[in-house]
């Protein structure tokens, strides 16, 4: 787990940006993404892997069409100043990460994206291909198309979602305030910063207050980024909540800068195996050969070679029970080829499984993807 005085021991981090820290008077807020940037390259010096959750097509895209700054936008023109805003938001991160040799790629998601499980392997496959590429995923809600009923509803949430979906073990939300407070420190004066929160109880989520409205952009609040961590919690990824509106916030709290950790409940690796063994409904069954059975007991991958029988329709991605020759389950995974493929397959050397279906996706059941039974 990162420690406050520590970032380094993060072997994965997402950090979510606002867009009150993206967006100044005039546009993109090029002096703090500048500064930004150099704090994500000396974390990739030390070969941590950064995904960035970024807010700011909305505002950027309304000032781009001269959309009035006062009142609420309706769906269609937050839409269309998210499609005008996106590509000004994307230009904005690639213009400060190029000076530090990091390439940006846009990762547009919706709800459906972390929630479907196909379409959720798919945007995970996307990510770790980009983090083992060295690049810096930027991450956002795709507000061109999502409606208030299937929207996450702020990039807290999203952050939490996607530093779930990629294992991570730090978030790192850019806050308003320098950590959660007993009360509102803007309001109250007595207010006292948590440095550490070991469990999100009823009483800890009452001190959030509410969003900042004074920034006058943005949807999120201390509540949503409590509403986050919980998440966050709960896939083993510790979260910290600091003061954004600074050069590197990154390095301020390796500084031992003001902050606040709240501590994960579990590993990432145990929350994604107790999510497959009890979260997904299998739609089928494999059955393997005792060596395949004494290998897959041992931590290994499910190959082919091993596969004597399919059972059901499933598709790639979907929930298999793994069974031995005595019918006796194994344990539960998520299986990277169909049921018609797998079927091709069994028995097959890993070398061979190209020339009979056309393509490879590797192991069947992958050992990260496997949680075996007690």
């Amino acid at each position: 787990m990162a420690a406050l005085s520590d970032l380094g021991g993060a072997r994965r981090i997402v950090v979510k940006v606002g867009s009150a820290l993206v967006v100044g008077e005039d546009g993109p807020d090029r002096h703090w993404l500048g500064a930004f940037a150099a704090d994500l390259a000396r974390v990739r010096e030390r070969r941590q892997q950064v995904m960035v959750v970024s807010s700011g097509a909305v505002a950027l895209g309304r000032r781009r069409l001269a959309l009035p700054k006062r009142r609420a936008l309706t769906l269609p023109e937050k839409q269309a100043a998210a499609a005008a805003g996106q590509s000004a938001l994307m230009h904005a991160w690639e213009e400060a990460l190029e000076p530090h040799g990091l390439a940006a790629a846009q990762m547009l998601l919706t709800r459906d994206d972390t929630e479907v499980r196909r379409r959720w392997l798919n945007a995970r496959a996307t990510a770790e291909t980009l983090l083992q590429l060295g690049v810096v995923p930027v991450v956002n809600e795709n507000d061109t198309v999502v409606t208030e009923e299937i929207r996450y509803g702020d990039n807290d949430r999203l952050a939490a979602r996607v530093a779930q979906m990629i294992g991570a073990d730090l978030l790192v939300l850019l806050s308003d305030v320098d950590g959660l407070y007993t009360a509102d420190p803007r309001s109250d004066p007595t207010a006292q910063r948590l440095p550490r929160i070991a469990r999100l109880t009823p009483e800890i989520e009452a001190m959030a207050g509410g969003a900042n409205a004074a920034a006058g952009v943005g949807t999120g609040g201390m509540a949503t980024k409590l509403a986050a961590a919980r998440i966050a919690s709960a896939a083993g990824c510790a979260t910290v909540i600091t003061l954004g509106r600074r050069p590197s916030p990154l390095w301020a709290v390796e500084r031992g800068e003001p902050a606040t950790i709240v501590e994960p409940s579990t590993t990432p690796a145990a929350a994604y195996k107790a999510w497959i063994a009890g979260s997904l409904a299998p739609t089928g069954a494999l059955t393997v050969d005792a060596g395949a059975a004494a290998a897959l007991r041992r931590g290994k991958s499910l190959l082919a070679a091993g596969l004597t029988g399919v059972d059901g329709g499933f598709g790639k991605g979907d929930a298999v029970v793994v069974r031995d020759e005595t019918g006796r389950e194994i344990g539960r995974g998520v299986v990277r080829y169909d049921a018609a493929d797998a079927s091709q397959i069994c028995g097959l050397k890993s070398d061979a499984i190209e020339a009979v279906i056309g393509y490879t996706e590797g192991p069947v059941v992958h050992a990260d993807d496997l949680a075996l039974a007690e």
